[in-house]
């Protein structure tokens, strides 16, 4: 028992390193343009309706499986409520690893936009950011600044106003069409 905890505590030092390194080394935006691929991290602990996330598709003028989705959760979902994959802080691992087959999958693919939909300071949150491969990274306001190319000034339960705001801005970088 006393092994387990001084072994999560190099864990969450090894993945504050990680992290520090990865924010350092963020590349700038390619110069491909348009959205054709989004993501989201979205903190289901704040914000209990994820699956809203798929309505980007059709706001945006996405194909069926543009929009991926994955959850954070302080805890496991006891009753298997959720059908969107999620993290929890049990699957951090060392060097700032994640061990979830589902955000090893999340992350094998490159995306056009990130969303994080978070604003709580939490380390894994954070770390999941930062190992998705992205040209654009959006936050929202209260969010991590460092993890943001551009921060959209809404609450978190405030999804229709952020979904807008996104569809803007995003036209005005000239990466839809107007």
């Amino acid at each position: 028992m006393v092994f387990k905890a001084i072994q999560d505590k190099f864990k969450v030092k090894s993945a504050k390193k990680f992290l520090e390194d990865a924010l350092l080394k963020q590349k700038s935006a390619h110069d491909k343009k348009g959205v054709a691929t989004v993501a989201c991290i979205v903190d289901m602990d704040n914000y209990g309706q994820a699956e809203t996330f798929k309505s980007l598709k059709d706001n945006l003028g996405l194909r069926p499986n543009a929009v991926q989705i994955i959850g954070y959760k302080r805890g496991k979902d006891q009753n298997g409520m959720f059908g969107i994959p999620y993290c929890t802080d049990k699957n951090l691992g060392w060097n700032g690893s994640i061990e979830n087959g589902d955000f090893s999958e999340f992350i094998g693919r490159p995306y056009d936009v990130l969303i994080n939909y978070f604003t709580d300071d939490r380390l894994l949150l954070k770390l999941m950011s930062v190992q998705v491969d992205a040209r654009i990274r959006i936050g929202v306001k209260d969010g991590n600044k460092n993890l943001s190319d551009l921060t959209i000034e809404t609450n978190l339960n405030d999804f229709e106003t952020f979904k807008k705001e996104l569809k803007k801005y995003l036209k005005i970088l000239e990466e839809l069409k107007p």
